[in-house]
């Protein structure tokens, strides 16, 4: 019996992917939506204090904010296990980012399109890094359907960046979006062996 060999025994190769993008995006959703495991949040109540900083304008029913990171888990294929980090969104939490994008394979830059211009931060940190993203448009009720072409020019993508529609609050639509990334971040030449940190 040859037990190293067996494909029955190997381990998924673990990958770490950011979630990022503006604040109230999805990105704490679609982390929670997507992982097989019970997700770790630094979600803290928006204070009074906030409203001298944080634009709600488009959220304003929105009570929390994170803090530092969320994080969670999927296995795609049997043959990865993403490691997800969702960033915060605030521009004043944005000193974290440079330690979670470290050892990440890439980025999911997930953008509400009621406020486009909120994951412009997000595109440039990762354009300016080099590493691979691709931007998932949240489908939220009653905002305008943007098309793909559209969204391109807005935010000045390149044509190889990839751009899906997704809705974060729905296991597959984020788990299409994680594929997505991986496939573009593999054809880029990035390698998911060793992305852990």
């Amino acid at each position: 019996m040859d037990f190293g060999r067996s494909d029955h025994w190997r381990l998924p190769t673990p990958i770490k992917i950011l979630i990022a993008g503006g604040f109230g995006a999805g990105k704490t959703t679609m982390v929670g939506a997507v992982s097989e495991t019970r997700t770790v949040r630094t979600e803290e109540m928006l204070t009074h204090a906030g409203v001298y900083v944080d634009d709600l304008t488009g959220v304003e029913s929105k009570p929390t904010t994170t803090v530092a990171m969320d994080f969670g888990r999927i296995t795609i294929r049997g043959d990865y296990t993403l490691y997800l980090f969702g960033t915060p969104g605030q521009e004043r939490f944005f000193f974290v980012w440079d330690e979670l994008a470290s050892g990440a394979l890439g980025a999911v830059v997930l953008a509400d399109t009621r406020r486009l211009a909120d994951c412009f931060p997000a595109v440039d940190y990762f354009e300016k890094r080099g590493q691979p993203f691709v931007v998932a448009l949240n489908c939220f009720d009653g905002a305008r359907p943007f098309t793909v072409g559209e969204v391109r020019q807005a935010l000045g993508l390149d044509p190889g960046v990839p751009i899906v529609r997704c809705d974060a609050r729905r296991r597959e639509s984020g788990r299409d979006v994680l594929v997505t990334l991986v496939e573009h971040a593999m054809r880029m030449g990035a390698s998911p062996v060793g992305t852990l940190s």
